[in-house]
Parts: C-alpha cells; structure tokens; sequence
C-alpha cells in the first residue's frame, strides 16, 4: 500500500503544474468563458489562483468578467472585434455607426463598436476597445439581422438597411415633421454615402419598417421609397 499522503500529492501536482499550452490545447476557439476555462483546471484546489497567475504573465486577457481571451503568443486569429461584442453582451448584433462604417455607408472609420440588444443599454471599456450597447423592445430586433463569417468565425450584424432604421430611431436628437426633413440629416449630419444608399433594397426596408410601428420610421421609408424610385 502506498504511503504517499494526500498533502505530498497534491505538492507533486503542483510541480507538474497545467501550463497555457495545455489550456490552449483543450480549449478550440481563441475567446473562451470561465466554465471552460475552470474546466482545464480540475485538478487545483485553488483553480481562480492559477487563473490569476496566467492573466499576470498576459497569456489569457479578460475581456469582462467570465470571459477570456489567449494572448498574443496564444492566439491562432486576430481578435474579430464584431463576434466579440456578440459575445460581450446579448442577445445582441452590431448596428448602428459600426455596421454604417462596415458596409461604407458613411466615411468615417468608427472605432468603438456599436450594436442593439433587447436588454438594457450598456458601455464596456476592454483591453480590445469600447462596446457600447443601445436598447431595442424585442418586436423591433429580430427583422433586418445578418450572420455573416469572417475567417471561420461566424457574427450578427445589421443588415444595411436595419443599420439606417436603428440609428435614425436611437438618435432622440432628431425629430422630423416630414419625409423631407431626412434629406439634411441623412446625407449631411450623418454623412451618408448617397451613392450607397441609392444600392439599398426597398423591399427590406419596408419589412423592417412594419416591425417598428413608427411614424418617425415611417416618414424614413416614405422618403427612402422616393429616393430609391429616383435612382432606379
């Protein structure tokens, strides 16, 4: 029978310490949360310790609480910034100034991501930038919502037309009295490509335009109808 005693044990694990490399070897994607994390770690009687110890030395990085990142030298892909604020915050798609800049819509280059949950409204600031979070009742989410995949990684964002709707509807700035009031706001506060926005897709615009229940909307899609009937 042995005589090795619990506390001699658990003093040779410790030498035989799991390392990054076998976490990265158990864990397939590069953003991971903490039940997979802890999982690699089953043989510690203190996992949370080792887990600090790796976020030390920099080769895991949190992104918020229960959720994870490798470091660079861990990393097989850089860090899609769109599929990370999916997973930042949801239910949740990236809309709004982000998805208006990803699809060339407006000149500038945004640099906090921007996205629409039917939860409340949230700002996070991480090691990878800003995500900020807008509020939207769940009737006018779901319509005008695209998967798209970049590098094998799969991610929610707005569609073209559902990017517009969102951001005219959270601007509480703005409040037109007519279909031409949007002329000005569109194509000078916003800067919206007109050339672009000529390409959209009438009858997308009108099915996500049901879902919203507006007259604000609704004075948008007269005026996109009339602009998109103009350039056909």
């Amino acid at each position: 029978m042995s005589n090795i005693s619990g506390h001699t044990i658990e003093i040779l694990y410790t030498f035989s310490m799991i390392t990054i490399t076998d976490v990265r070897e158990k864990i397939p994607l590069d953003v991971f949360d903490y039940q997979q994390l802890i999982s690699c770690l089953t043989g510690y009687a203190k996992p949370r310790d080792r887990i600090t110890t790796m976020l030390a030395t920099g080769n895991l990085i949190r992104i918020r609480k229960g959720l994870y990142v490798f470091g660079d030298k861990y990393r097989r892909n850089p860090v899609n910034r769109v599929m990370l604020s999916n997973l930042i915050y949801g239910p949740s798609y990236v809309s709004l100034d982000y998805a208006l800049s990803f699809y060339g819509l407006i000149p500038e280059r945004v640099e906090d991501v921007t996205a629409v949950t039917t939860g409340q409204a949230k700002h996070f600031i991480t090691p990878f930038g800003v995500f900020s979070y807008k509020s939207l009742s769940p009737n006018r989410y779901v319509t005008g919502v695209s998967m798209k995949e970049e590098d094998g990684m799969g991610f929610l964002i707005a569609t073209a037309e559902k990017a517009i709707i969102d951001k005219v509807w959270t601007d509480k700035r703005f409040h037109p009295k007519r279909p031409e009031d949007f002329e000005e706001f569109l194509f000078d506060d916003l800067r919206v490509d007109e050339k672009g926005f000529s390409n959209l897709n009438s009858e997308q615009f009108r099915r996500i335009t049901e879902t919203f229940h507006s007259s604000k909307i609704e004075m948008l899609a007269q005026f996109t109808a009339g602009r998109l009937a103009g350039s056909a």
